[in-house]
């Protein structure tokens, strides 16, 4: 009887040592492939504004602007300056937009639900940059 006992423990320790393998394996192969997506993001040339699902106008990234955006619900201020674009202002309650941070890489991009609003980096060779 200890012997079986003994084997039992071992199938269990063993059963454990393996999920424990898989577990970090697939931990690491997830970070390795963020990092790569992280890395091979190339930077964007133009910010596109989109209201109620139609283009409304295209921005270039490099030139500083700091632009009124009327939407659904109120306003934003949309700001570009070293080559980034945020939300610095808006009218909505959730204030989500401001939060998501500059944006700078080609397809990256900043939702105001309430406004309607959406934009979106693109690159010079990105075939939806219609200007």
């Amino acid at each position: 009887m200890p012997h079986r006992l003994y084997r039992d423990m071992q199938v269990a320790m063993n059963k454990k040592r393996n999920d424990l393998i898989l577990l970090l394996s697939i931990v690491l192969v997830t970070a390795l492939v963020l990092i790569v997506f992280h890395f091979l993001k190339t930077d964007g040339a133009t910010v596109t504004v989109t209201k109620n699902g139609e283009k409304y106008a295209t921005y270039p990234l490099m030139q500083d602007a700091e632009i009124k955006l009327s939407g659904a619900q109120g306003h934003a201020t949309l700001i570009i300056e070293d080559g980034q674009a945020y939300i610095k202002d808006a009218s909505c309650s959730d204030k989500l937009c401001i939060k998501q941070g500059k944006i700078n890489k080609n397809g990256e991009t900043i939702v105001c639900l309430p406004n309607k609003l959406v934009i979106t980096v693109n690159s010079d060779d990105d075939p939806a940059v219609i200007s």
